[in-house]
């Protein structure tokens, strides 16, 4: 049964049977008579089907609610055997919004000290997609805005407030300035983070707010990518400091406060909200606390 609704999980997910049976490691005809002994055993039809796959049944969309908590249970007491046996071991999947990416340090070298047999990757992605990685059971966790856009039902560790900054080549405009405003920003040769990111819709609500629109030249979806022009004297960046810090800038570079007004937004780490956490995530949600009463220490 687990491996039955853990194949409907991956189903819904990949909304095709044939993707869907590649990321089980099965073949097509193996996943769709594990989808119909599904129905068969709860009396309903669960997959839309015709020639192709067109999407759950009402009564699917239910039982993938169930399916990813009987799913998600059953996780959490093989790996809180497993550390009684063996004690904290295991991998963490973490997703994290590119302008939390340099901080993520400052969770994993200390945890992994601690435990050091467990492993750990780490992903880039949007907020929107941390949040759908982290309800399809795809990580374990993820570091993204937390007061901006609804959450949905998660645990939360608050980290740290994000503070924009005009990044800029000393020499180019506004680069003497101690502070600027939103509107004085908007009229530079910008280049930002794409659409599908929330920062850059923080920053599209803040130029907003400050009654100008926001033309950025040049979007990527890498910060590296941004930095590389912002060294070329030709474009500037609004950016938040921890990150821009986290580059080693020269004083070639200019870090320049944003008024009118001086936005903050909350940034933290996010879990699956359920009882017990799993002991890996268990362990991670303390060392982020512990990381988060540090700073406010600091």
């Amino acid at each position: 049964m687990i491996d039955k609704l853990e194949f409907f999980i991956a189903l819904a997910r990949a909304q095709h049977f044939g993707r869907a049976a590649e990321e089980c490691g099965i073949t097509q005809p193996t996943l769709s008579a594990a989808i119909r002994q599904l129905e068969d055993h709860l009396g309903v039809m669960l997959v839309s089907r015709g020639s192709r796959y067109q999407g759950l049944t009402p009564e699917g969309q239910r039982v993938l609610e169930w399916a990813r908590r009987i799913v998600g249970d059953t996780r959490t007491m093989r790996e809180e055997m497993r550390a009684a046996r063996r004690g904290l071991a295991g991998h963490i999947r973490i997703a994290v919004i590119p302008t939390a990416l340099s901080m993520v340090p400052r969770i994993t070298a200390p945890f992994q000290e601690k435990h050091p047999d467990v492993t750990f990757s780490v992903s880039s992605r949007t907020s929107l997609q941390v949040l759908s990685l982290l309800e399809n059971l795809e990580i374990d966790a993820g570091i993204t805005y937390l007061d901006n856009e609804p959450l949905g039902r998660v645990t939360s560790v608050p980290l740290y407030a994000e503070r924009y900054h005009l990044i800029a080549a000393a020499g180019t405009p506004l680069s003497d300035r101690d502070q600027v405003t939103w509107r004085e920003v908007a009229d530079l040769r910008l280049c930002l983070l794409t659409a599908d990111m929330q920062n850059r819709r923080i920053i599209n609500q803040h130029m907003a707010e400050a009654g100008v629109l926001v033309k950025p030249t040049l979007e990527s979806n890498s910060m590296i990518v941004l930095f590389s022009h912002i060294r070329t004297g030709r474009w500037a960046s609004i950016m938040p400091r921890n990150v821009a810090e986290s580059f080693g800038f020269s004083a070639e570079i200019r870090m320049i406060p944003i008024v009118e007004p001086e936005a903050a937004h909350s940034v933290g780490l996010v879990a699956q909200y359920r009882e017990p956490f799993t002991p890996l995530v268990s362990a991670l949600l303390h060392e982020a606390r512990r990381l988060a009463d540090l700073q406010a220490f600091q």
